[in-house]
């Protein structure tokens, strides 16, 4: 690692090696560091700095460091891991901001289940909690008025726009994900039927699961596990294969020669999954009804046709455009989620994976969210 001059320091003699000074008040445990630290020569250790002390607030300041490389980080990475342990808080208000991004960077590569700093007040947790909270809010606000900024881009020159690799992934996202949306349209399908038909038969009212199994697939199931299997699938390879380029410097080449990452990477996935995932949830929709044909006919002895001609009956075209809706809906946030934590991820294996797995709780959050915002506004338009 290259030499950081931190102090603007002249060079001095080769005498001036690395230093540590301590420094008890009260409670805490100032330590200062002095000279040159350089991975080729021999650094102080912590475990002789504490002298048997046992501070629970530890600062390190770092003002009087001539040069510095790798060395240092492992000096403040062992101060770190010794506060973690013994639940202190190590202050890092003395260090440079780049000091502390490789500090973090050097953490999250030696992940460890020794517990994280504990602070004395709970005010400064909570604080910090809403701060990166609010934080994320912002980096998401952010993206999506880039994504909006990008439509209209596309929407006025449409010859621009990368039809070849939108259509590549609509065939990924589409026709790839027939079998595992069947399978599980079919389960949805039959276990509503079955759930719906122990309740029924008491009453008399067997006739009613097409009722129960059509309206629920057509409003409601269709879309929303459609929606969840694709943020599972989907979004997760979404947010890996972005990662990846990251990790590859590939969007710093993009964005090197001009070239937006949004309209090259994200659009094309968007506009796939907002036109594909309509086209699966009235599949997805189909195969339900059918699967709770199946069991209407072999539990209750409904015939398929006075099933459907029940279903008929309550299943109009607005409970079908309701389902188009939201499924469109539930597209858009999946290619958004997943693009999102891909454009996020650290440049490391890790972070590619932590992206996959961030992109999938987003995507299934925000669906959840939009489908009871849904809920609730069909249910005061009369739809």
């Amino acid at each position: 690692m290259r030499p950081y001059n931190l102090g603007g320091m002249s060079d001095v003699s080769a005498e001036n090696v690395a230093k540590v000074s301590e420094q008890v008040d009260g409670d805490r445990l100032i330590v200062t560091l002095r000279g040159k630290w350089r991975v080729i020569e021999s650094r102080p250790k912590w475990e002789h700095s504490l002298k048997g002390e046992m501070p629970k607030r530890v600062k390190v300041e770092v003002d009087q460091v001539e040069k510095w490389d790798s060395s240092m980080l492992l000096f403040l990475f062992d101060v770190q891991q010794w506060c973690r342990v013994a639940g202190s808080y190590f202050d890092q208000s003395g260090l440079p901001e780049k000091t502390k991004e490789m500090l973090a960077q050097l953490s999250r590569s030696h992940e460890t289940s020794v517990p994280f700093d504990r602070t004395d007040n709970l005010f400064i947790a909570v604080g910090d909690a809403t701060y990166n909270a609010w934080l994320r809010l912002k980096e998401i606000l952010s993206f999506v008025g880039e994504c909006v900024i990008s439509t209209v881009r596309l929407l006025k020159t449409p010859k621009r726009f990368r039809w070849v690799d939108c259509l590549e992934e609509m065939q990924q996202c589409g026709a790839m994900a027939l079998p595992i949306v069947s399978l599980i349209s079919i389960l949805v399908g039959m276990t509503l039927a079955y759930t719906g038909a122990l309740i029924l038969r008491q009453y008399g009212g067997d006739i009613y699961v097409a009722d129960l199994v059509g309206i629920t697939m057509v409003r409601e199931m269709g879309a929303l596990m459609t929606g969840i299997v694709l943020a599972g699938r989907t979004g997760a390879a979404f947010a890996a294969h972005i990662g990846n380029m990251k990790a590859n410097e590939e969007i710093d080449a993009f964005q090197t020669l001009g070239i937006s990452p949004v309209d090259f990477l994200v659009m094309p996935r968007m506009i796939a999954l907002g036109l594909m995932m309509p086209l699966l949830s009235l599949y997805a929709n189909c195969l339900g009804i059918l699967g709770g044909m199946v069991v209407a006919l072999m539990i209750l002895e409904i015939p398929p046709a006075a099933f459907w001609v029940e279903m008929l009956t309550i299943v109009d075209m607005s409970d079908v455009m309701a389902g188009v809706i939201k499924a469109t809906t539930f597209g858009v946030i999946i290619g958004l989620a997943g693009c999102l934590r891909g454009l996020q991820a650290d440049r490391s294996a890790a972070g590619v994976g932590q992206a996959a797995t961030s992109a999938v709780v987003t995507a299934i959050l925000f669906i959840i969210i939009a489908d009871a915002v849904y809920a609730v506004a069909f249910d005061m338009l009369g739809i």
